[in-house]
């Protein structure tokens, strides 16, 4: 019977204390040495400890949900028991960090509880194996038994690269995070939320960054999706009950994430809840995060605070509709990918037009290739005058003579003094603002609107050069004319 009670307690593995005195009894009994005694050796050496911790998991493995058990805690290993010191490990140091963070304490409680008294348990990282490593069929090197790794990508536009994304003032910032993210360059982070409204090249720049990877670093585990793709893929996986598959991919196999459109994710508590905790490692971990939206953060309605928090924590570039040189670089750079010769005047004219997201300018050369194409003509005003007016938003009534008369009741200043030869400086300005309102306001020629005011084409390109100077160093002018404009769009 004491043999017995001695062999269910090393079974168990749960108390050598008890089995030393189990085995002070057999001596003492039957006068005869136990051979447990090698038994319980090989215990203390750190044999016993695949079971124990077994026991310790299976304690975690009721207390916590399904996947984030099969996810955190699943992948930790043994190293050895010592006396009253267990040693775990986990695969990486990005995982121990996690694991510190998050689980460290519980399974120090659950660790004491099993092993009925303190125990001291440390964390360490998996030794990496020696082998030297081997190429893969994109050329990289890897370690024997890697693979190559899983993607889940959108379907790719050839053009979306970095070199056809045309830069201005509207998108500099957004632009050189993107470049820096997919070289792998945290300058400006390893988050990115970008915001704007449609057609302003959010999908242009995160396609952008996944050519560029593809391109640079082909083994880079990289998933790139939208918002409502994550969603359905996660009720999918919730009705599977492979929730610690999906998170695994997300998390574990994840060197670099892009989601867009983040503002679907509206109302959708638990989809926000599980890309929050993906987020949260990998912006912790250093992984690279790209996020998109139609809404800028601050306008984001039905989301968690701690989810927009966590979105938001690294930098928050937005994307303006872009400005008239920018507008002009696009129509041409299209142009040329059309094969469309567009004189400087139709340029001029489709960029001053053409003011909101630059599909409408895809729209309009397109429209402008298969009409002249049809004529058999090359594209002329009439022609392109033809395909915007089905394009542009029905214009308030302005033009020159307009113009002239409100700036003249502005500055009391009469159309006489302003087409007149005077040379000081309460006509001059006045003069130029006029002029550099009706330039951006109407499709007036240069000497058209030298003619409102008795002055040739350069003293008008003159003035619309200063006064976009003069607007963007003070703020008195901006102001005036902000009020001029509000004033001629109201009617």
């Amino acid at each position: 019977m004491v043999h017995q009670r001695v062999c269910f307690w090393i079974d168990c593995d749960r108390c050598i204390f008890i089995i030393e005195v189990y085995a002070c009894l057999v001596v003492a009994v039957t006068g005869k040495k136990w051979s447990g005694h090698a038994c319980l050796s090989r215990v203390k050496k750190g044999e016993g400890s695949g079971m124990l911790w077994n026991t310790i998991r299976e304690s975690l493995h009721k207390a916590l949900p399904e996947n984030e058990f099969g996810l955190w805690i699943e992948p930790l290993t043994c190293e050895r028991v010592n006396d009253r010191e267990l040693r775990i490990t986990a695969p990486d140091r990005f995982f121990r960090a996690w694991i510190e963070e998050r689980y460290l304490d519980r399974i120090r409680t659950v660790a004491g509880e099993v092993a009925g008294g303190p125990l001291t348990v440390s964390l360490g990282i998996a030794a990496q194996g020696g082998a030297a490593p081997v190429e893969d069929r994109f050329g990289q090197l890897r370690l024997p038994g890697t693979t190559i790794p899983k993607r889940r990508v959108r379907s790719l536009h050839p053009a979306y690269t970095f070199d056809h994304f045309m830069v201005g003032e509207s998108n500099v910032l957004a632009r050189a995070a993107c470049d820096a993210l997919a070289k792998n360059d945290f300058s400006y982070g390893n988050c990115l939320f970008m915001n704007s409204g449609t057609g302003l090249g959010k999908s242009h720049l995160t396609q952008a960054v996944v050519h560029r990877v593809f391109d640079t670093a082909p083994s880079t585990r990289l998933h790139y999706l939208t918002a409502q793709q994550f969603s359905a893929e996660m009720v999918k996986n919730i009705r599977a009950k492979s929730m610690e598959k999906f998170s695994r991919k997300y998390v574990r196999e994840c060197d670099l994430l892009l989601v867009e459109d983040i503002h679907t994710l509206a109302g959708k508590n638990k989809t926000q809840e599980e890309l929050n905790t993906v987020l949260d490692y990998l912006i912790k971990s250093g992984r690279r995060v790209i996020l998109t939206s139609a809404v800028a953060p601050g306008k984001l309605k039905d989301l968690d605070e701690d989810f927009r928090s966590r979105m938001t924590s690294g930098l928050v570039a937005g994307i303006k509709p872009p400005e008239y040189e920018t507008r002009s670089r696009i129509i041409r750079h299209k142009a040329g990918t059309h094969e469309l010769e567009l004189t400087d005047e139709l340029v001029d004219y489709l960029a001053r037009n053409l003011k909101g997201d630059v599909r409408r300018m895809e729209s309009a050369l397109i429209g402008i290739k298969a009409k002249s194409c049809l004529r058999h003509m090359v594209p002329d005003m009439s022609l392109v005058r033809e395909v915007l007016d089905g394009l542009i938003d029905a214009p308030v009534q302005i033009n020159g003579k307009v113009i002239r008369d409100l700036v003249g009741c502005r500055y009391n200043v009469s159309v006489e003094d302003l087409k007149s030869r005077s040379r000081k400086r309460s006509i001059t300005f006045p003069r130029q603002i006029a002029m550099y309102l009706t330039r951006k306001y109407t499709d007036h020629s240069l000497a058209d609107i030298g003619a409102l005011y008795n002055r040739d084409h350069s003293t008008v390109l003159h003035a619309v050069k200063v006064i976009t100077r003069d607007r963007s160093q003070k703020n008195s002018i901006r102001e005036q004319i902000d009020i001029l404009s509000r004033k001629l769009k109201q009617g």
